[in-house]
């Protein structure tokens, strides 16, 4: 059961924020507007999801949220605090695991993670950590080399090396394999019950929809849309059945001739088909009549109900990479 609501006050609250880059000089100089008035609150308790393509501004978002980066407008409050201004005692406070980097390469993961802890004047269990993100097993080994799950599993256990009360968490689950993603997953999932507030940016549209309580997806620099997962999901147009037929065939197909008039599709990766519309048991027989009058064989045929990366790709009209 989560221990807070969203009457409570945030421990993330954004609002208008705004970042610009520049001046560029492969842009005769001009400035760009990276962030154009991102809106975000995040709660304790709760996993909020950041959700957006390549350049839709979740990075610039978060790095401001962290105060590692200034803003050009807008308001960011952490745990009560401005993060561009942020004190010793709020940065304490605050877990933040990154993707790419952080990690000395010489250093090897149980001494890196005692050092951690050693910063802070009251850091969580790091022997608890090592055993429940299996960490003991190359303990002594050199970050360099780690493989990619191992340095995501350590990257974690140094995000709450100092027992913190708000956690970012960047691509969590990048290059694990299924046992450790399990692992993760639990550990974040027993995070939020204990009152965590955290904070997930993420590619992996499945990975959100498992996780979040509440997603925000920032498309062009903008929150487009935001809400809990059921109810993004569940916010099909009257006209819909709410389901989506999807397919595999050659790539390239015309499949606007293919379906009937009244359903939309889109070839949403090459030889990969999404249908959607009031989808009824005639249309299956209608685009079986298709196939075959246009000498196609889908390899693969699944109607499914609508997922979060339905929603992402009518909000934002791309795909995640």
């Amino acid at each position: 059961m989560l221990r807070s609501n969203r009457s409570d006050p945030p421990c993330l609250n954004i609002d208008g924020l705004v970042k610009d880059f520049g001046p560029l000089p492969s842009l005769e100089g001009k400035m760009v507007r990276v962030l154009d008035g991102v809106a975000l609150q995040a709660y304790r308790g709760q996993v909020t999801a950041l959700l957006g393509a390549n350049g839709a501004g979740k990075t610039t978002t978060i790095e401001c949220a962290q105060g590692l980066l200034s803003r050009d407008g807008g308001t960011v409050s952490l745990l009560g605090e401005d993060p561009a201004r942020a004190t010793s005692s709020l940065r304490a406070r605050v877990g933040v695991m990154l993707q790419d980097g952080g990690l000395p390469p010489a250093a090897r993961p149980l001494a890196l993670l005692r050092h951690i802890a050693g910063m802070y004047s009251r850091p969580a269990d790091i022997d608890a950590l090592v055993a429940r993100l299996g960490i003991g097993s190359f303990a002594g080994t050199p970050v360099r080399r780690l493989s990619g799950g191992q340095k995501q599993r350590l990257a974690m256990a140094a995000a709450l090396a100092g027992d913190p009360e708000v956690l970012f968490l960047d691509e969590p689950s990048a290059g694990l394999d299924p046992q450790s993603r399990a692992i993760v997953f639990d550990l974040v999932r027993e995070l939020r019950d204990e009152g965590l507030g955290i904070v997930l940016t993420t590619h992996l549209l499945d990975d959100a929809q498992r996780l979040a309580d509440y997603v925000y997806i920032v498309d062009a620099g903008r929150t487009v849309t935001h809400g809990t997962v059921p109810d993004l999901i569940n916010a099909t147009r009257p006209t819909e059945s709410g389901r989506v037929l999807t397919f595999e065939a050659v790539p390239g197909l015309d499949v606007a001739s293919i379906v009937p008039g009244h359903l939309s599709a889109v070839e949403t990766r090459p030889g990969s088909y999404t249908v959607t519309g009031p989808l009824a048991a005639a249309d299956l027989a209608v685009l079986a009549q298709a196939w075959d009058a246009a000498g196609v064989m889908p390899t693969a045929l699944q109607l499914s109900p609508r997922s979060l990366e339905d929603v992402f790709l009518e909000v934002s009209g791309k795909e995640l990479p």
